[in-house]
């Protein structure tokens, strides 16, 4: 049985025991979050899609941790004028477990 939730601005797809990092969350370690937003729920050849969402069905998940991806380096070039610009940036995420994904 898996499930396609949104987060974030982005879909993911989950099976329960699943540990996924998504962007930040405002939950604490140990706690449960329940994503309502489920757009698909498949389970063997029986397959509900939402319009948008299907309705009554969630995915709960327990929060593991919080922290920051590896740094990514930005470089700003102009040929022929002198100029170069570099910058970094570390996004914040949130890793969560898939604990249970409830269908109607």
């Amino acid at each position: 049985m898996y499930a396609v939730i949104t987060s974030g601005g982005k879909q993911y797809r989950v099976i329960e025991g699943q540990t996924l990092k998504l962007e930040k969350l405002p939950a604490e370690v140990g706690s449960a979050i329940d994503f309502d937003k489920v757009l698909m729920i498949a389970s063997g050849d029986d397959i509900k899609i939402g319009k948008p969402f299907v309705d009554g069905s969630k995915v709960v998940a327990s929060v593991v941790s919080h922290g920051r991806h590896d740094k990514i380096h930005i470089m700003k070039f102009r040929r022929r004028k002198h100029h170069q610009k570099q910058m970094g940036h570390r996004q914040y995420f949130t890793e969560v477990k898939i604990t249970a994904i409830q269908a109607v």
